[in-house]
């Protein structure tokens, strides 16, 4: 499973551990990802994604999934995000000629 943030595109950083007789070892910063569902107005179900916290936050702030995945340009968004953005205009077009 990937440590990447399907939102914001966050993904694990390396570096340093640094003792204090200036000793130095490679470790890992890890994101904190979280398995979480947002409830999606246009498709009328509940979309599971694995975020950063961040992105969570990200996403609530902008209003809910729908209004932060239409209002956001797709050159900011990272594939799995595209995925679903095309899913979400095709459902509210489809809605929308009916």
């Amino acid at each position: 499973m990937a440590r990447r943030c399907g939102i914001t595109g966050k993904g694990v950083l390396t570096g340093n551990n640094v003792s204090h007789a200036n000793n130095k070892t490679r470790r890992r910063f890890l994101p904190n990802m979280q398995e979480t569902s947002f409830f999606s107005d246009i498709l009328g179900t509940p979309v599971r994604m694995r975020l950063s916290v961040n992105g969570i936050r990200t996403v609530e702030h902008n209003g809910g999934l729908d209004s932060f995945l239409l209002g956001t340009p797709d050159r900011r968004l990272p594939v799995e995000a595209l995925v679903l953005k095309r899913r979400l205009v095709r459902a509210r077009d489809k809605k929308a000629a009916a």
